[in-house]
């Protein structure tokens, strides 16, 4: 922690803001970069639905490590604790949530209806800042990709060379 706790939580903030991934590591569960919106002092996810990203281990009431990259090179500028918990759907807190989320979501299938679907579908949780650590671990802190449906493993296309290797007039 910071010498000074409101510069943690100004550092906290400000790098959260920025960053448009931060990695959110939940109970029991490996670390994941997911997106959010930071909004009134928390930042702010919405997941587990069809179409929306996982929100594996972040259970209402439990604690969550997250840490935070630059949006200019990547690296980690700040990690820190956060204690979940998760918005009941349509309630005040998840309307101005949703408000903010919806903003920032990109690429919807549904956009004229992506709010009712995640009061339906989804779950919102808020990330509330606990504490801030400035100095973080040495080393890279690397692990193995999680398995994922996204991948395909299939032949180049026969006139893919052609269209990349192509002399230009």
């Amino acid at each position: 922690m910071t010498a000074d706790p409101l510069l943690g939580r100004a550092l906290v903030e400000e790098a959260t803001k920025k960053s448009g991934l931060i990695w959110v590591q939940g109970e029991n569960s490996p670390a994941r970069a997911l997106w959010h919106v930071w909004h009134e002092g928390a930042a702010y996810l919405v997941g587990d639905g069809p179409g929306e990203q996982p929100l594996p281990g972040l259970v209402d009431g439990g604690l969550a490590e997250v840490t935070v990259r630059s949006k200019d090179k990547g690296g980690r500028v700040i990690a820190w604790t956060a204690t979940v918990s998760e918005l009941a759907p349509r309630s005040e807190a998840w309307e101005a949530a949703v408000g903010e989320l919806k903003g920032k979501r990109l690429n919807a299938p549904d956009a004229e209806r992506v709010t009712s679907r995640w009061a339906e579908q989804c779950r919102v949780v808020r990330l509330a800042p606990r504490e801030a650590v400035t100095e973080l671990p040495e080393g890279s802190l690397a692990a193995a990709p999680l398995p994922s449906g996204a991948t395909t493993r299939q032949p180049v296309p026969a006139g893919l060379p052609r269209l990349l290797f192509k002399k230009r007039r």
